[in-house]
């Protein structure tokens, strides 16, 4: 039993409240396939890292605030980028909804892209 849920669990990033994120999920319209990418913040993650996790990403668009829920390991979603960390006291953010302009920004953390280690960047001079 367990073999099968390992086969269905997907690598992504940590998913936590406060962060921004790019979400990348492929939309079928008829015989065409695209990716279409939502980018807003995350207000609430749930159920863990399991098969049954599912996080809740939020933006504004045109004016009118936009919410959808996704599936952790949903085999729809492509890729999952973290654009910005943001400090945050709450794991589930719904008092956002409520907010609008300059209160809705967040205390944001200075984010640091470490390369994987092990790689080695080597330069070839011509002789």
């Amino acid at each position: 039993m367990t073999n099968i849920i390992q086969d269905q669990l997907k690598k992504v990033p940590e998913i936590k409240s406060g962060q921004t994120i790019r979400v990348y999920q492929r939309v079928k319209e008829g015989a065409k396939e695209r990716v279409q990418p939502f980018e807003g913040l995350v207000i609430a993650v749930k159920h863990g890292r399991g098969l049954d996790g599912t996080f809740t990403v939020r933006k504004i668009s045109s004016g009118v605030g936009v919410e959808k829920i996704y599936p952790l390991h949903s085999p729809t979603i492509d890729k999952i980028e973290v654009l910005k960390k943001a400090d945050v006291r709450r794991a589930k953010l719904y008092y956002m909804r409520e907010r609008s302009g300059k209160r809705a920004r967040m205390k944001s953390k200075n984010v640091v892209d470490i390369p994987a280690t092990g790689s080695v960047e080597t330069t070839e001079t011509a002789a």
